[in-house]
């Protein structure tokens, strides 16, 4: 029996020297060196008593021993489970005692923390930092050679939490299948090859940065400049070197905005991707305008990996998501009776494929809410297809925030305020940004005689919450509009309070 992930994009390249990684500080690790740093940490994990099936949590920095991480947790079988770096221990600790894990891996600072979570349900715990972590140094004397663990299509190879408006965080279980065949279709459509060097400067814990920007790059043997974070300067030193950008709109208003970034400096460039949040047509105008280059704005999610995508050769229609890719099915369906709307009409987003994961963790129940009885997955998306197949997306049902690429869910910040001192409820919702798509803003209804303090607020909110996830202004409000059946009318704030 094989393992369908890795023996797709890592078992290849055990003898290629072409260069994988390009790291910050100048050193370069090629294929061939990868696929041994892999070994190495697969070695450890075993030794730490990881076994198929495992989660392996990480909320890491991003480092080539992080890549090599996830290689190692395919190679040997485990579950690898990702986590934004910015969320708190109040966060970690309900997904880490809902995954239960066998090993967290965390960056050196917070294990001492980390360790008291990790002891709850019996989990290891070791460190990435530079190539001072605890992993990496264990790593080091082990074996350049592991026997791959078999896998079959079926088996999981992720597990990504993505919270819902209502609820709990779901964890969205990915299998070897679902994974590769994204993987498969979009390097073929976007004609990713061994010669394209990718500017790398997304986050690695969600689906953007590591299934969409680093799959393809195994799938093609692609060199990848690996960056810690997007820095504009950086940026402009790697594009005349380079041919493919992934990146969210934040990253193109940003350059936008430096006047040194000039079409010359795109001569080598061929594609630049954007996806995790909506692309103002503004900004896509701008950026043809300034460099001669069209973007290509594709739309995914985290339980469905890629869905839709603008053409490669063909006209990229700003404000549009393109066409369902090759493989994938995608249909308009009215959210109350599900039946199939005409072409023009607003409706939900379903989709059904090899790319549509395997429902959630411990969730079955929320798992037959959203996964209908046919295959298709039922995303909360409002979008219009057109006769050619089109999609452009107008809304999302579930109140959805995104801002700079982060998915943002309104009823966990607002169970954080709704808790704080004087405050009877509140509602939080999106308007426009022009650098970060959307802004978090909270409408706040005082208790009865009580005059609730916003700073209090926001520091009860900054402590409990990821930084991302924190309202940019508080609005405080006699009372919340509500339509005659009682329910806030979010649409209604965003109106009132969108500039």
């Amino acid at each position: 029996m094989t393992n369908t992930l890795y023996d797709a994009l890592i078992a290849p390249h055990a003898n290629t020297a072409d260069p994988f990684l390009e790291r910050d500080d100048g050193v370069t690790l090629s294929y061939a060196d990868f696929v041994k740093r892999a070994a190495q940490i697969a070695h450890v994990l075993i030794e730490t008593g990881v076994t198929p099936g495992d989660r392996i949590v990480v909320q890491a920095p991003k480092l080539s021993d992080t890549v090599a991480l996830y290689a190692a947790a395919v190679q040997a079988g485990a579950v690898y489970l990702p986590l934004n770096t910015a969320y708190t221990l109040s966060e970690l600790h309900y997904f880490i005692s809902d995954a239960t894990p066998a090993l967290i891996v965390c960056d050196d600072g917070d294990a001492p923390q980390i360790a008291e979570i990790a002891a709850d349900v019996g989990a290891k715990v070791l460190t990435l930092a530079g190539d001072a972590g605890s992993l990496s140094v264990a790593a080091n004397d082990r074996p350049t050679q592991f026997e791959t663990v078999p896998r079959g299509p079926d088996d999981l190879a992720a597990l990504l939490y993505t919270s819902g408006t209502t609820g709990r965080s779901k964890g969205a279980m990915l299998s070897h299948k679902n994974l590769l065949s994204n993987a498969t279709v979009l390097t073929d459509l976007w004609q990713i090859t061994a010669q394209d060097r990718l500017i790398h400067a997304l986050p690695i814990f969600h689906t953007h940065g590591l299934f969409v920007a680093l799959n393809t790059a195994l799938m093609a043997g692609s060199c990848v400049r690996l960056m810690a974070g997007f820095d504009v300067d950086t940026i402009l030193d790697e594009l005349p070197r380079s041919t493919l950008m992934m990146g969210v709109p934040t990253f193109y208003t940003r350059l936008l905005g430096d006047a040194r970034f000039a079409d010359g400096l795109c001569d080598k460039m061929r594609l630049f991707v954007s996806g995790s949040a909506p692309l103002l047509a503004e900004t896509h105008k701008a950026f043809e305008a300034r460099t001669g280059h069209r973007i290509l704005e594709r739309y995914g999610m985290t339980e469905t990996n890629m869905i839709t995508s603008n053409p490669y050769d063909g006209p990229r229609v700003a404000g549009t998501v393109g066409h369902a890719l090759p493989g994938t099915e995608v249909r308009i369906t009215n959210p109350e009776t599900g039946d199939t709307l005409p072409y023009g009409e607003i409706g939900m987003i379903e989709v059904r494929g090899d790319n549509v994961f395997q429902g959630y963790w411990n969730m079955p129940e929320k798992t037959a809410e959203e996964l209908r009885a046919d295959g298709f997955f039922l995303t909360g998306d409002l979008a219009v297809m057109e006769p050619d197949g089109r999609i452009a997306i107008v809304g999302r049902a579930k109140d959805l925030i995104i801002s700079g690429g982060y998915n943002i869910y309104p009823k966990e910040i607002e169970d954080v305020i709704n808790d704080a001192d004087g405050v009877t409820e509140s509602a939080v919702f999106g308007v426009p940004h022009p650098d970060f798509g959307e802004s978090v803003i909270a409408a706040v209804v005082p208790a009865p005689g009580a005059s609730p303090d916003p700073d209090s607020i926001r520091a009860k909110v900054e402590a409990q919450l990821a930084r991302f996830k924190h309202p940019r202004r508080y609005i405080i409000l006699d009372a919340l509009p509500r339509n005659t059946m009682g329910k806030v009318q979010k649409n209604v704030l965003r109106q009132d309070h969108s500039t």
